[in-house]
């Protein structure tokens, strides 16, 4: 076959395709064998390894937005459950205060405050016999925080007269004192610490922290490779593991968010959030979060989680005052709180703080002569190892008025504030009293002797002190608050209140029988009231018998008074009248009341008749500094005011001549006011002891009911004079009431007082009446023995 327009014949189709195919199945082979092709096995494998690669990312990837969450709910909330920190009362100075220098030096003392030769940083002063030089720590007040203060107190026989500023010329108008820290209102939490920002932490102990922990912390993203590569080093060489790769961060991570399981699992989570929480947050704020979250110890039960907190805990100071020595401590405990306890491993804690010391001289924070000197220190730690000295016993009186005046309001975790009336130079005092006498008495009434107290302002009606039993820092029953006992001749002087607004009727001078008296009751069973010495004395002046506390005159005078009359009395004193069974027996205190309600009774009476309910509780601020709570103490008249002079007056004589007079030799000059009480069978004895300050309630007796062997002036006075040992007393002034006056009397043939101008011993009496205007002078010191001597 020929082509149309050639010459030359054409080669078939077919022959010419036929030789490149056999070309290209010659080759192909080759290619093959040399591996350009991949095998079916590699292919799946290949295969299976981006599906699950690709898994893999999808999961890290859901578990990191899951982590991210996770920090962000926490970082951006609330990081931490706080504790409710309670305060004690604030102490205001101002020139003129009565406060002497003793007592503003124990005030001081109390506070931890560090005597020196000259003050150069807050928390110290220096005193002398006329002045105190003192460096007054910042505090956030309840008004807003206030910043260290250098002043010189002055002082003089009458108390303090002058608050010299020593920063600027000039003198100051008041200058508050910073409040004891009493503790935490909250007990058998897992964990405790005290919040602080990032800038009230000292700078050198941030820098002994990264110095010893994480040198690259601000360099690094929350991870880092050095550190862990550092760490290999160091550990190879050691032969066993010596050294950490973890960052600050990481540790964190872990603290907050995981476990402490050693598992590859954790240890993948834990460098992921930690470069979660480098993205999010700068660095401060993790360091800030880190240094109230890293544990530091134990105490009570309680994890102690901060470096805050750990201060108080080791030192009793803020961390703020501590020295580069005791900051180092602390910063080596990081490492094994347990394994370096000062208290349990003295040695290993030295070895660790030195330690610390020497990485601080190495990288240049302390010249070689810092070192040795900080490293020749001992670790000086508090005698009792604990963040502060519970009051139990003020703590339930606490949490009930937390309950009742800030109600939902108050949250427990959300680190409020909580600033009480307590004063803790009056805590401690009532306190040492009791765990001093008690073992004393317990000699005549038994072991079993128990006892409870509590100290009241005078005016505001505020707590001051409360002891709910002998073992003063036991949380159990509050005797105070809740023993309710007999109260015995406590109750004599409502009669002699309710007699005395009766001017028209009734004087101090008022004669009373003291003879034989027999009470028929409605089922015919006769009453013959006793005086406690068995002895009849005739005719009594009023104020007499209730300065020695004599038995038949009060119940003739009650009598005289009426029953309902007298209930009245005690339910404006502040008695809950359903407390007393309205029998005659009633004026000799055969009724019960608890210690607490005791003070408030006294307090009315005390304080010319105005009534101040008792309270502990003076603020609530939260973290953002708002006032939750406040208190306004009012006292409003609930009793005549001249009659409850009078009958405080008549205290005084109880102590000046009466049964307190146990504490007339070494107290005469305070002119005490007081009252003594015996229940039935001496199983119950009571004083209620009154100064410028205070009305002081105490009460001993036995759980069982049984006989103490103790009256009120052989048993609970001494513990009120021990307390005043310590507890310098204010000098009692009540003022005059200008509806008062004096008057003379002598002594009458029969015992009794008669009006008398020529040889008189002047009373106080209501001037309003005629027989009473005409006012007599004082006589000399040796008719008034005379006239005492009933």
């Amino acid at each position: 076959m020929t082509d149309k327009n050639s010459k030359t014949p054409r080669k078939p189709a077919a022959k010419s395709a036929a030789k490149p195919k056999a070309k290209r199945a010659k080759t192909s082979p080759k290619k093959k064998k040399k591996g350009a092709a991949t095998p079916a096995w590699l292919k799946t494998l290949w295969g299976l390894a981006w599906k699950l690669a690709l898994v893999g990312f999808a999961i890290l990837f859901f578990v990191g937005m899951y982590l991210d969450s996770l920090v962000k709910q926490k970082f951006e909330g609330q990081l931490f459950e706080l504790p409710t920190v309670v305060y004690a009362r604030i102490l205001n100075l101002s020139p003129g205060d009565g406060i002497s220098l003793k007592e503003v030096r124990n005030e001081l003392d109390v506070l931890n405050y560090r005597k020196v030769n000259q003050p150069k940083y807050p928390g110290e002063y220096s005193s002398s016999s006329t002045k105190i030089e003192l460096i007054r720590r910042p505090f956030e007040f309840t008004d807003g925080p206030e910043s260290d203060r250098h002043v010189m107190f002055h002082f003089d026989s009458s108390g303090l007269n002058r608050i010299q500023s020593l920063e600027k010329p000039g003198d100051l108008g008041y200058l508050r004192i910073e409040p004891k820290m009493l503790g935490m209102l909250e007990k058998n939490r897992d964990e405790q610490r005290l919040f602080l920002r990032r800038e009230q932490f000292p700078e050198v102990m941030v820098d002994a922290l990264l110095v010893t922990e994480d040198r690259d912390f601000y360099q690094h993203d929350g991870v880092s490779p050095i550190a862990i590569a550092r760490a290999m080093v160091v550990n190879i060489k050691a032969g066993r593991t010596v050294q950490g790769g973890s960052t600050l961060t990481q540790q964190l991570a872990k603290n907050l968010f995981l476990t402490s399981d050693r598992t590859l699992w954790r240890k993948i989570r834990e460098a992921y959030i930690a470069v979660i929480l480098d993205y999010r947050y700068d660095k401060d704020r993790i360091l800030e979060a880190y240094l109230n979250e890293v544990y530091l110890g134990q105490s009570g039960g309680e994890a102690i989680h901060g470096f805050g907190l750990a201060a108080r805990l080791y030192f009793g100071q803020p961390i703020q005052e501590l020295r580069i020595d005791q900051l180092a401590l602390l910063v080596g405990m990081v490492k094994g709180p347990s394994y370096y306890n000062p208290v349990r491993y003295p040695d290993r804690a030295k070895e660790r703080r030195d330690l610390v010391l020497r990485l601080m001289m190495q990288q240049g924070y302390l010249t070689s002569s810092e070192f040795d000197h900080a490293a020749s220190r001992g670790l000086d730690i508090q005698d009792n190892v604990r963040i502060a000295s519970r009051q139990p016993a003020y703590f339930q009186q606490l949490q009930i008025e937390l309950k009742e005046k800030v109600g939902s309001a108050f949250e427990s975790d959300k680190g409020l504030k909580v600033f009480t009336s307590l004063d803790p130079v009056s805590q401690h005092e009532l306190e040492t009293a009791i765990k001093t006498k008690i073992p004393q008495l317990a000699k005549v009434a038994g072991k079993e002797l128990e006892g409870a107290a509590i100290a009241v302002d005078r005016h505001s009606g505020e707590i001051r002190a409360m002891v709910g039993g002998k073992r003063t820092g036991y949380d159990g029953f509050n005797r105070a608050l809740n023993a309710s006992r007999q109260i015995g001749s406590l109750a004599k002087p409502a009669v002699y209140l309710t007699a005395l607004q009766q001017p028209e009727k009734y004087s101090l001078a008022s004669t009373l029988n003291d003879k034989p008296l027999n009470l028929k009751g409605s089922k015919g069973k006769v009453w013959s009231p006793r005086n406690y010495d068995r002895k009849f004395r005739g005719d009594v002046p009023l104020y007499i018998a209730l300065a020695k506390s004599l038995n038949v005159p009060t119940v003739q005078l009650g009598m005289q008074l009426g029953i309902p009359n007298v209930i009245d009395t005690f339910e404006k004193l502040g008695i809950d009248r359903k407390e007393i069974r309205p029998v005659p027996s009633m004026f000799l205190g055969s009724f019960t009341l608890t210690p607490f309600q005791v003070a408030q009774m006294y307090q009315t009476l005390t304080n010319s008749g105005k009534q101040a309910k008792l309270s502990a509780l003076r603020s609530v601020v939260d973290m953002d500094g708002e006032v939750l709570y406040q208190s306004l103490p009012i006292a409003k008249q609930t009793v005549d005011q001249n009659a409850a002079w009078l009958t405080t007056y008549a205290m005084k004589r109880g102590v000046a001549e009466g049964t307190g007079r146990y504490l007339n030799a070494q107290f005469a000059w305070a002119a005490l006011a007081g009252k003594t009480g015996t229940s039935n069978d001496t199983k119950d004895s009571w004083f209620v002891g009154v100064d410028g300050r205070e009305v002081t309630t105490v009460w001993l007796g036995r759980d069982d009911n049984k006989s103490t062997k103790l009256t009120g002036s052989s048993g609970a006075l001494r513990v009120y004079a021990e307390y005043l040992q310590h507890r310098i007393p204010t000098q009692l002034n009540l003022p005059w009431p200008k509806d008062l006056s004096t008057v003379g009397f002598a002594k009458s043939a029969t015992g009794g007082l008669v009006l008398d101008c020529e040889n008189a011993f002047t009373l106080p009496v209501w001037d309003d009446q005629g027989q009473w205007k005409k006012e007599c002078s004082n006589q000399p010191a040796q008719w008034l023995k005379n006239i005492f001597s009933w």
